[in-house]
């Protein structure tokens, strides 16, 4: 019986039993499991909140705009423009895709860099692959004589604000 007991040696030691080596591969497996689990019932149960600016914008004094002037505001997306009717907002975003419009002074037309959509200082279609014209944005004046522009609200075209 002396040769079957197994001498305790420092080899003996460092070495690791297929049993405990699966043991721990399992263990270490249901860790980074629920490790994963935890994280993403964390991120389902925090609010998803999206912060955008107000849908309001303040476009300042109606003296700031020349008679029939075309001003582009590319961070909030509108034209404020002031014609002899009076002034009115448009989206200067193309019906189109949704790419960014740019005033052409020099042919008096806003175009679409990207597609080609090329509208009037009003809004209307005047060539390209765009389905429909230009929203009108609410424009109004708040108790300061400011320009307010509601780029959430849609009006029907050619509603001037007469000063």
């Amino acid at each position: 019986m002396a040769d079957e007991e197994k001498p305790d040696s420092p080899e003996s030691e460092k070495e690791i039993s297929r049993r405990a080596f699966f043991t721990r591969v399992g263990l270490g497996s249901l860790g980074i499991a629920a490790a994963g689990t935890l994280t993403f019932a964390y991120r389902y149960l925090s609010p998803n909140v999206l912060y955008e600016p107000s849908p309001i914008v303040n476009a300042g004094r109606p003296d700031s705009y020349p008679p029939n002037s075309v001003t582009l505001d590319p961070k909030m997306a509108i034209y404020i423009i002031h014609l002899q009717q009076g002034f009115f907002s448009l989206s200067a975003i193309c019906t189109h895709l949704g790419c960014m419009t740019a005033w052409k002074q020099s042919l008096g037309i806003i175009a679409c860099p990207c597609h080609g959509s090329k509208f009037t200082d009003e809004g209307v279609v005047l060539h390209g692959p765009a389905p429909k014209p230009l929203p009108w944005f609410k424009l109004w004046l708040n108790a300061d004589g400011e320009l307010l522009v509601d780029r959430s609200t849609i009006i029907a075209p050619f509603h001037f604000l007469r000063i």
